[in-house]
């Protein structure tokens, strides 16, 4: 199965590559057309000066003038084409390579990484060889964010079922999806205040003196000037007049200089984004959908007037920067305020439009971090999608369950069941026998299940609940803590979360581990205890087989599990599946006797 979606990808980025080389051919080809205009031009100079025939010159160059720019325009659609069939090889190939080294060409989202989060540190959900690699399809700093705010929080159980329904219909549309993406790769790593100073430039009015007077004047300008031109060569007096109107328009737009120069130095910046964007807003309104979280979505960018909108906007800024043109400016400018004309468009665009282009681009970074949860859907079809439980005890069922970070080859899979009840499961188990990795196996697929994507299980059952890990407790020289007292810190958070109404389920790896062992042993029992007292539900693993025997006081509330190893001929051999009860067999001195020391 998973060599047939590999495939898949290899024919689309093959066929994709065809279109490329087509693309590049035509392009050549219109360049040297391009050439052959110019040599046809330098004929006609030659033609005109044998025939001493001007007008041979001049509808020479109006044809020719023509016909160039028809070729610089589709030289440059063709030029477009081959850019996106390019991109979208290089999309195909990156699925590929995700599936086979996780490997991926969106952020990591390091710049998330945060070791105080409740749990995103320990279960690696962000940073390199972490969960937001694999899925992460996101191309703009919006649409991270918002992929990022989904595996940070868990939502409500109405919204993960409606995220699981639109995801479920974006895989069903892999070719559009891969379409989107490839429509976006050019705001992949783009700079963060891209947007900010877009949206900041739409809410702040210009306020442009005079602009009630200066609108009508505006379209009125080009006829009286050209009215007087032409009167001029009837009534000399009248160039007068002409000289007089062609010196109002520029002194009109000396005096208006601060307030172009403001508006185009930002326009300059964002008109480009802006076309781009407007292809991406088309593919997602022409989209039909049936599921209410992309029907909902597509509502947002008003029924299908963003994309003309946008569109417009674009085709404003685009039309400011003739300005810039040295002898094309100043002809447009002296007849028609050129410059003036498109800000004053460009303000009145904004006034109808400033709240509406947000919500719009929002609607972006929501189908982006569906997209790439879809991917995994896609890529990964054995993998389920949760049932979302309901009721106010907790439930995390789970049949064939495994990391997902880790290898296809490599990872076990596991089952587990909590259902509809509330306990805690201490487990033991020698070093290396995989304690530590179900925990985060557990964690990591809750992670997945409570933000609307497939889990890395057979099936699985979740209720909504917020994880707190206690794992990968680290000491900090720049705040003067110890990993003891950075421990204490977790566990205080831990036990001031459980006091809450909010359903909180722990997974803590080797407790208190800063302290004696006597003080480790003391201090986990009674935290334990405290955690029986507020019917906190979750996971320990732990070396103390002491720890084991809280089963024997809380038979109701306490269940035991252990991973084992199996001795052979001096040689260790692990299965990694978890077992109930308690683990019989260490390894430490064994581990010891590798490394050349005996132990008794």
């Amino acid at each position: 199965m998973e060599q047939d979606i590999i495939n898949d990808y290899k024919t689309r980025s093959e066929a994709a590559l065809q279109e490329v080389s087509k693309y590049k051919k035509l392009v050549n080809t219109y360049s040297f057309m391009r050439l052959g205009i110019f040599a046809l031009f330098v004929a006609a100079i030659a033609l005109a000066k044998t025939q001493d025939n001007f007008t041979i010159l001049a509808v020479s160059f109006v044809i020719l003038l023509f016909c160039f720019a028809w070729l610089v325009s589709r030289q440059a659609a063709f030029e477009q084409q081959r850019e996106y069939f390019l991109r979208l090889s290089q999309i195909n190939e990156n699925e590929i390579k995700s599936i086979l080294q996780h490997e991926n060409i969106y952020a990591d989202g390091r710049r998330f990484s945060d070791d105080k989060h409740v749990y995103t540190a320990d279960l690696d959900i962000f940073g390199n060889a972490s969960l937001l690699q694999l899925i992460n399809r996101c191309a703009t700093f919006a649409g991270n964010d918002k992929l990022a705010l989904w595996l940070s929080a868990h939502t409500s159980k109405e919204v993960i079922t409606s995220r699981q329904e639109a995801v479920k219909e974006i895989a069903k549309k892999n070719s559009w999806r891969l379409d989107l993406q490839t429509r976006l790769l050019f705001a992949n790593n783009a700079v963060a205040d891209q947007f900010k100073s877009l949206f900041n430039y739409l809410r702040l009015p210009l306020d442009l003196p005079g602009e009630k007077w200066l609108k009508p004047y505006i379209k009125i300008a080009p006829f009286l000037l050209l009215g007087a031109i032409i009167a001029a060569f009837f009534i000399p007096l009248i160039t007068l007049l002409a000289i007089a109107i062609a010196v109002f328009n520029m002194s009109i737009l000396v005096s208006k200089g601060d307030y172009l120069i403001k508006s185009g130095f930002v326009a300059d910046k964002i008109g480009g984004i802006l076309g781009n964007y407007v292809s991406v807003f088309k593919t997602i309104e022409a989209e039909q959908w049936q599921s209410e979280g992309c029907g909902n979505l597509k509502l947002r960018l008003k029924n299908g007037r963003t994309s003309k909108s946008i569109e417009e906007l674009s085709k404003l800024i685009n039309k400011l920067s003739y300005s810039s043109v040295m002898i094309v400016g100043f002809i447009l400018n002296v007849f028609f305020l050129w410059a003036l004309k498109q800000v004053i468009a460009i303000e009145e665009w904004k006034r109808n439009n400033k709240e509406s282009l947000e919500d719009a681009f929002d609607v972006i970074a929501e189908f982006e971090a569906l997209i790439s949860l879809s991917s995994l859907a896609i890529n990964y079809p054995q993998w389920a999608f949760p049932e979302i439980a309901a009721g106010d005890a907790y439930t995390l069922v789970a049949k064939s369950l495994a990391h997902p970070l880790i290898n296809r080859t490599k990872r076990i899979e596991n089952d587990y069941e909590l259902d509809s009840t509330f306990k805690i499961d201490i487990i033991t188990g020698s070093n290396m026998a995989g304690k530590s990795t179900f925990l985060r196996t557990i964690g990591i697929n809750t992670v997945l299940a409570l933000c609307g994507a497939p889990v890395c299980a057979g099936s699985m059952a979740v209720s909504v609940m917020t994880i707190i890990s206690y794992m990968r407790i680290k000491d900090s020289l720049n705040e003067s803590t110890s990993t003891f007292k950075a421990e204490l810190d977790r566990l205080q958070m831990l036990l001031s979360a459980v006091e809450g109404e909010e359903k909180i389920f722990f997974l803590i790896d080797e407790m208190l581990r800063g302290t004696n062992s006597v003080d480790k042993y003391l201090g986990s029992k009674a935290v334990i205890e405290r955690l029986i007292s507020k019917k906190a539900v979750g996971m320990v693993a732990t070396h103390d087989l002491q720890i084991a025997e809280l089963e024997t006081s809380y038979p109701a509330y306490i269940r035991n599990f252990y991973f084992d190893i199996q001795v052979k001929n001096g040689e260790m051999l692990f299965d990694y599946k978890i077992k109930h009860g308690e683990c019989k067999t260490f390894n430490a001195s064994l581990l010891l006797k590798q490394i050349g020391i005996n132990v008794g």
